[in-house]
């Protein structure tokens, strides 16, 4: 089934009054490029994700935000009871001692500066909030990837739009190319012609049969059918054709060129032009395919 490499997907799940978001961008790459944002109390589920994430999503720019919510007030920061009753009686003391009248709001900002009095304890994470992280990237990953099919579906009704509009205008290059064969005899003729010197009519003939076999296309003619009919088959019949479709694409290029090099009329020419245009689009198309 052909994908985009370009989606969106995003999984939620509730576990110990916190709500888990995983949330995936992806755009197009050569390889899978991931990064991942995620707290630093979750780290040791983040090799779980680059698991998944590498055999569901395969390539592509991957950008992964990791976050929780959470239903009930918590912080890590916790006030030493002891340490600031130490530093409280200690500072009351140099106070009386010297005089000295303490503020009450600058004297609490005093205790609560001194060491040990504010503390920071991390918290036990669960065993449950980690397999909600994963389930949620899952979930993140499966909508992505219906995202990617989606998308992918239309990105190849496209391709082989094009694909038949090579092929229509190969076709429609024979009459012109069986025509332009006496008009390059005719031509050979009226330029000896405009010389004034005799010449031996039966090696003429031979020497203008070598010529226009030079300029015979329908070696690229028929490998440029083959390619197209290799580009339906791929397309039908790989799961992640990408890269293929990119040197099929390659393929049709040459053979387009040489046939324009041979061309030597100007309808065919530009037929040959709007063959281009088409193979531009699809390789510009066929970069953002899985």
């Amino acid at each position: 089934m052909i994908k985009s490499m370009t989606g969106f997907g995003k999984g939620e799940v509730v576990c110990n009054d916190k709500k888990f978001r995983v949330e995936l961008r992806s755009v197009n790459s050569k390889q899978l490029d991931l990064s991942i944002k995620i707290s630093s109390r979750y780290r040791a589920v983040e090799a779980d994700i680059r698991a998944i994430l590498a055999r569901e999503l395969q390539r592509g720019k991957v950008d992964c935000y990791v976050s929780f919510e959470s239903s009930v007030a918590e912080t890590s920061a916790h006030i030493n009871r002891e340490a600031f009753a130490a530093y409280a009686k200690e500072l009351r003391d140099v106070c009386a001692a010297n005089a000295v009248v303490a503020d009450s709001d600058y004297f609490l900002n005093a205790v609560l500066r001194m060491p040990d009095v504010i503390t920071s304890e991390e918290q036990e994470v669960s065993g449950n909030e980690l397999k909600a992280i994963i389930t949620a990237t899952e979930q993140a990953a499966e909508q992505l990837n219906a995202f990617r099919i989606q998308e992918g579906a239309i990105l190849i009704a496209d391709l082989l739009k094009r694909v038949d509009l090579i092929e229509q205008y190969r076709h429609e290059v024979e009459p012109y190319e069986t025509a332009r064969v006496e008009v390059i005899k005719n031509r050979i003729r009226e330029n000896i012609e405009k010389l004034s010197i005799e010449v031996d009519n039966n090696r003429l003939e031979q020497e203008m049969i070598f010529y226009i076999e030079k300029l015979d296309i329908t070696e690229e003619k028929v490998r440029l059918d083959n390619h197209c009919a290799y580009f339906r088959e791929v397309a039908a019949g790989e799961d992640a054709p990408g890269r293929k479709l990119g040197f099929i694409a390659q393929e049709l290029g040459r053979e387009i060129n040489t046939m324009g090099s041979k061309s030597n009329e100007a309808n065919m020419q530009r037929l040959v032009v709007k063959m281009k245009d088409e193979l531009e689009k699809i390789k510009e198309q066929v970069l953002n395919i899985l």
